[in-house]
């Protein structure tokens, strides 16, 4: 029988990021917290004090937030990145990145300390509708700085223009602000997705004043501006018998399709990958058709950042420090990204870092709106109870998929 949460009091903490490097991000700034106790003033808040946090201390006690040293005494812990083991309290629920759903390796011995200390935990990526599709994220602003750091590495690559690293800036506002400086040439601009990722992306490029066009302009016109394409699946890839069908299609029967991605990739200067990538389906672009005298993408931003996967010159995830790295095609081998040989790749996998306060409060918006009500409702929508991986314990029914991980046999 599904466990309620008709609970009349609940103390909730905001929990100190402990995991390094530094993340400053954190799931409710005190302007939200603050609407969060207004709608439920059944539930304490609480948030741990952290030297390293986007909003200070003061920030929250200034709106009459109590920050303290000891949240032992809470129910429930909010926070981002991966709790240290050591820092782990017992029989609580956890809400935080965990990076176990996936079977990663590095992160078994937390999901076996959770299970060892009767934890109930709960994944930010497992909080979703009853159709499975997820309710909160970051991706909008991985995609609003990727979008920054591609324009930023052309900038770099060819001397054009030198943009600030966006974690020096204070918001998306001031990125905007640098992009609307710089005088694009005339390229073609290509954006794949159709999520939060991809709808990032799009708002720099629509606020930057860049050309939309559709996909048969951009495959067959010339244009004295700059212009951008944003593609779907069914854009860039075919299937295989030649049928035309949907979107459910490709994702049910993703073998039975075939990219089509090089008709893009042969007049394309800059590329945007802001797509999800499912178990299955074609690879966009491999390493042989990069070496093809075809290929003419010079720079790509790769917000997706699947290693050595879809987007094939994506050798590896890069850094906030460090960005940007050039991939030589023949070689199949990094190499300087200023290199004339080089197409520039900027594939950081922790964007939203860079943007730490937008980033914040837009997922305190998602998560007062998804997750703080179903404590209080009964989980009516289930919500809780189909992000819930371990309990008592054990694993959750859902997530029984992870014994064997548990158990160190895959």
């Amino acid at each position: 029988m599904q466990k309620l949460f008709q609970v009349q009091y609940m103390k909730f903490a905001i929990i100190k990021e402990r995991k390094n490097p530094p993340d400053r991000r954190v799931v409710f700034s005190p302007s939200k917290l603050v609407e969060a106790k207004q709608q439920f003033p059944q539930a304490t808040f609480k948030v741990e004090s952290s030297s390293i946090r986007v909003f200070p201390d003061s920030t929250y006690q200034d709106v009459g937030l109590e920050v303290v040293n000891d949240i032992s005494d809470c129910d429930v812990m909010i926070g981002v990145k991966e709790v240290p083991i050591e820092a782990l309290i017992p029989n609580k629920k956890y809400f935080f990145f965990s990076h176990t759903i996936k079977k990663q390796s590095y992160n078994r011995k937390l999901l076996q300390a959770i299970l060892d200390k009767g934890i109930e935990l709960y994944d930010h990526e497992t909080i979703v509708n009853s159709e499975g599709f997820r309710l909160i994220g970051f991706g909008r602003y991985a995609g609003i700085v990727g979008t920054y750091n591609g324009f930023r590495a052309w900038g770099l690559k060819y001397g054009s223009w030198h943009l600030p690293k966006a974690e020096t800036l204070a918001d998306q506002i001031a990125l905007i602000s640098e992009l609307k400086n710089i005088a694009l040439p005339n390229i073609k601009i290509l954006l794949t997705g159709s999520g939060k990722v991809s709808n990032g992306a799009q708002e720099m490029l629509d606020a930057m004043g860049v050309k939309q066009v559709s996909v048969v302009d951009y495959l067959n016109g010339t244009f004295k501006e700059s212009v951008y394409c944003k593609i779907d699946v069914l854009d860039y890839n075919k299937r295989k018998d030649g049928q035309t069908l949907d979107n459910f299609d490709f994702f049910k029967n993703p073998q039975d399709y075939e990219s089509n991605f090089m008709r893009f990739a042969k007049i394309t200067d800059f590329y945007i990958a802001g797509h999800f990538y499912g178990d299955g389906a074609p690879y966009l672009y491999t390493r042989n058709d990069v070496k093809s005298p075809e290929f003419n993408i010079k720079v790509v931003a790769d917000i997706s950042c699947d290693v050595d996967g879809p987007v094939a010159t994506t050798l590896r995830a890069s850094t906030i420090e460090a960005p940007i790295y050039g991939y030589e095609p023949q070689t199949e081998t990094e190499i300087d990204f200023r290199d004339e040989r080089a197409i520039t790749v900027m594939a950081v996998d922790n964007l939203p870092c860079e943007l730490p306060k937008d980033a914040s409060e837009g997922f305190g918006d998602m998560f007062l709106k998804h997750v703080i009500p179903a404590f209080f409702n009964g989980d009516k929508d289930g919500v809780l109870q189909r992000a819930k991986i371990t309990e008592n314990g054990k694993l959750t029914e859902r997530f029984t998929y992870l014994q064997d991980y548990v158990d160190g046999k895959e």
